[in-house]
Formats: structure tokens, sequence, C-alpha cells
């Protein structure tokens, strides 16, 4: 097909970057009634979208990158959906020496939000907003209502939220999108919803094996556990696509699919961005650390064939009593779920801190309600906890979690105590586990560690019966201790 010129200012919204995503999301405006220009290096990639869904709306092709600035009402609103990196900083530029003052360019990709922070704030420089914008949901998401996280300035959501929220998911009636916060702060919030996503892959993952182990139940079985536990407070949409994979047949060999699978899982480095992250802010998120960890460790092959054959295989499983099992494993399932996500909130609000953001936690949970991919039914009791107290400090804290943290705690004790005898790796099982414990005790073996600390490196220490930091002169007879 050729592509003619479009008329000057003919579109209200631009996509550029006409891979699966972007040309979804283009979709997405002009089904919901926005004049959308399209653009892809690759001319095409533009007329192939053109040529499968040029029927659905009035879409404006455009040849060249002029052609697009030209074809965008002022102030213009692009989007970019290219690959994260050096890519994107190259579409920017090419973006931004075309734009004029209050223009706002849009990275609607899985940006570190660390490069989202410095491009804003050289895009500011010279007069343009640039919005760093989380999107979840995947392809189907992008097609038919994500949820939605930008950042950037209040100013340019005033221009660019109307559109976002048009095309984002509705729960309730309410657009699952707002203005997360100043420039990265969306980019940071899709980071966090990915670890925890990791999580919650991992702890289903866990589950699954610990079934199947214990109790011998095929991956047919097991999804329909599943799809009873997602009648109930463990609804959510990673449950329901679990059910569906276990209970798929490989048509050739009529075995469960699952079981076909290389079990190695991949990761495109979100969690392990959360987790750098939360390192760097002092922040805890053992479950979102621990599930990055076990798919490194589920990806390193010549290790894992090394450690075949080493000592640790314990006796049979005999559960006497199978109800019960099932029981003690949706318990720890929904108890660990819970901390991953309390983890998560909780590097929000220090990033929050740090950065200078003023971000609503329970908004958070309520645009994560529906579109993205940990959409699940207790991000309803999540945004009601921080409606009551938006500066909570611990999620679990809240009446509803710790109830259910309180209820889970003996079938969660049980649980990874029989993973352990068994030699059955439950890392996000144990290590939530182990969190709960450590941020309730009275104290910890931490004072050692300062000690420890003093002794070798002289940083200090205080004290719980005195005002002042001190420090002891350990190699010294006495061990005389001083003021710092």
């Amino acid at each position: 097909m050729t592509i003619e010129k479009p008329a000057p200012a003919s579109a209200d919204i631009g996509v550029t970057g006409m891979g699966v995503m972007g040309s979804n999301l283009a979709r997405n405006f002009a089904r919901n009634g926005n004049r959308v220009a399209i653009h892809n290096r690759t001319v095409a990639k533009t007329e192939a979208v053109m040529e499968k869904y040029g029927e659905e709306a009035d879409f404006i092709p455009c040849e060249s990158l002029d052609d697009f600035i030209s074809a965008l009402t002022p102030p213009r609103c692009a989007i970019i959906m290219v690959k994260a990196g050096a890519a994107t900083d190259a579409v920017i530029e090419e973006l931004a020496s075309r734009m004029d003052e209050g223009d706002i360019i849009v990275d609607c990709g899985n940006s570190l939000f660390s490069d989202t922070r410095r491009r804003e704030a050289a895009l500011r420089e010279r007069g343009l907003h640039f919005v760093g914008c989380g999107v979840s949901g995947g392809e189907e998401g992008a097609l038919w209502g994500p949820s939605i996280m930008p950042g950037g300035s209040p100013d340019s959501y005033k221009r660019l939220g109307p559109m976002l929220e048009s095309i984002s998911a509705k729960v309730d009636g309410e657009p699952c999108c707002t203005h997360v916060g100043a420039d990265g702060a969306g980019h940071f919030v899709k980071m966090v919803h990915n670890g925890i996503e990791y999580a919650d892959m991992q702890v289903i993952g866990e589950a699954y094996d610990l079934l199947r182990r214990a109790l011998g139940l095929s991956p047919a079985e097991i999804a329909d556990i599943f799809a009873e536990w997602n009648r109930g407070e463990l609804d959510s949409y990673l449950m329901e696509i679990s059910v569906e994979v276990l209970r798929q047949v490989d048509k050739d060999t009529g075995k469960p699919l699952v079981d076909l699978i290389v079990d190695a899982a991949g990761q495109k480095g979100t969690g392990a961005w959360t987790t750098q992250t939360a390192l760097s802010l002092g922040v805890p998120v053992t479950g979102i650390g621990e599930a990055t960890f076990a798919r490194g460790l589920s990806s390193s092959p010549k290790q894992r064939e090394a450690a075949r054959d080493f000592a640790g295989k314990a006796a049979q499983w005999n559960i006497e009593d199978r109800d019960a099992f099932i029981e003690d494993v949706r318990q720890a399932l929904f108890a660990s779920k819970i901390v991953a996500y309390s983890q998560g909130f909780n590097e929000i609000q220090a990033a929050a801190e740090e950065y200078d953001w003023d971000i609503n936690l329970g908004d958070m949970a309520r645009i994560w309600r529906g579109g993205c991919i940990i959409r699940a039914r207790f991000l309803g009791e999540i945004t009601r906890a921080f409606e009551k107290n938006p500066e909570l400090p611990l999620l679990i804290g809240d009446t509803y979690f710790y109830d259910k943290i309180v209820a889970a705690l003996p079938h969660w004790r049980r649980l990874v105590s029989l993973a352990a005898l068994h030699g059955v790796a439950a890392p996000v099982f144990s290590s939530s586990l182990s969190y709960y414990d450590g941020i309730r005790a009275e104290r910890l073996p931490a004072a050692l560690i300062q000690g420890q600390r003093d002794f070798f490196g002289a940083h200090t220490y205080q004290r719980i019966d005195k005002e002042g930091t001190f420090h002891t002169l350990w190699a010294e007879e006495g061990r005389p201790e001083v003021e710092a």
C-alpha cells in the first residue's frame, strides 16, 4: 500500500514502534475514540498494521518521523514502544529535536526508572515533558485494557491522562490508571509490580511442586485444586492461568505439557532491578529476591548437573491427611503472597521518600485490580488498608492481613518444616516465614553484628540504655568504651 502524507494536526496521539505491543496500544487508543498516528522506522511494519487492522478505525499512518510529528495535535503526545536502553534514547532524541515547548514524549516500555529520571530531567531543560509510563497486561492487556502507571509532571497528565484512562482496564467503573508521581515514579512502580509478579509466580510453583511430590497428584488434579482456590481469597489472574497451563495436554504425546517444558525459567531483568534497588534502599524484599534467585538457579544447567547426585534425598512422603496437607499449602501460599506484596509496597514507600515522590499507595493497589498480571481479589483489601491509614508502615500490620497471617501460621510453619525435612526447595515459602519472624522479633542478633563491625572497622554502635554513639577499644586491656 502507499502511505499518503497525513494532514497536519490530525491526530490526538501517536505511537511509534509497531511491534505487537505498540500496534495493540494504537488499536486500543483508536477503538476508544482517539485519532491515532502510527509510525515505524521500517515502513513495511506500518503498512502491515494498516493492511491487517486498517478497517478497525481511522488510523493515520506516517511514512517518516517528520510526517508523524506534523500529524500530532499540539501539545503533541508521542508514545514510543521500542527496546529499552540505547534504542529508547535514540528515538527520544529524534522526537525531541522535532518538537516544541510543552510537547510530551511517553516511554511505555520497561525502562529502568533511573534512566527515566535522567531522561525526564534532560527534556525538562529543553521545555519538553517526558513521561515514563508502566504498562502491565501483556499483549492482550495492551489491546483490551491494561493497568497503566504514568509518571512525569502533573501538567503532562492533564493532556495525556484522559486518553490513557480511556484505554485502561476498568474495575467497578474506575480506570486502572492514575498519575503515579514525578519523573521516574511510574516506571519504578511498574518495576516493583513485576518484582511482586516474580514472587507470586514462584509461590504458585512451590505450591504445585509440594502437592505433586507429597501427594503424587497429576498436573490435572492440581489444576482442579487451584481452580477451587481461585474461587476464594486466592482469586487472581496468575492462579487462573496456572490452572490452564496445568490442564494443557500435549497433542503429540498425550502427556501433560508442563512435564515436557524445560524447567529453566527466563527473566527480562525487572525482578533483578527490583531486588538490586531494594538493596540500595535498605528494604528487605526477601520473597522477590528469592524468586529471582530461583529463576537463576533453574537456569544454571552446569551447576545443577554437578549437584545431581548430592546427598539430601529424604524418606518418602507419607501424608496421612490429604485434605489437611492441601490446606497447609493453601494457607502458606496466601501468607507468602501477602508478605511479597507487603515488601513491595515497603520498597515503593522507601523510594517515594528517597526521590520525593508523592505516591498514593492505595491508588497503586486500586489500579492493579484489573488489566495487570498481578491482578487479584485481595488488592481491594490493600486499597482499603491504605485508605484507612495512608502512612501504614507495614501492610501485614493492617488488621485484615494480620488476621490472615495469624490464621495461616501453624499451616505455614508445618509446611516449611515438611519441605525442609523432605529435601524440597521452597525458597519463597521459607524466606517469607523467616521475614515474618524477623520483623516481629523484639530483639535481633544485629547487636552482635554491630559489635563485630565496631571491632574490625571502628564503625561505632548505639546503646539501649543511654544516648550517644560509642566505640569500644577492643584490643586494649579492659576494653574501654569511648564516645564516638
